[in-house]
């Protein structure tokens, strides 16, 4: 009786929290490739410059 109460009164606040989660974990990736991207850039232009 308390999981369909429960299922009855927050599927808005779930979802939301679900969907906040997500876009979270979504930017942190993103972060990650980049940071990745930057650094390998980074350590291949390193040894050779083209000044």
């Amino acid at each position: 009786m308390g999981g369909s109460a429960m299922m009855g009164d927050g599927p808005m606040m779930g979802g939301w929290m679900m969907v906040a989660c997500m876009a979270v974990g979504l930017l942190v990736v993103i972060a990650l490739v980049l940071a990745i991207a930057a650094l390998i850039k980074y350590l291949r232009s390193d040894g050779r410059r083209d000044h």
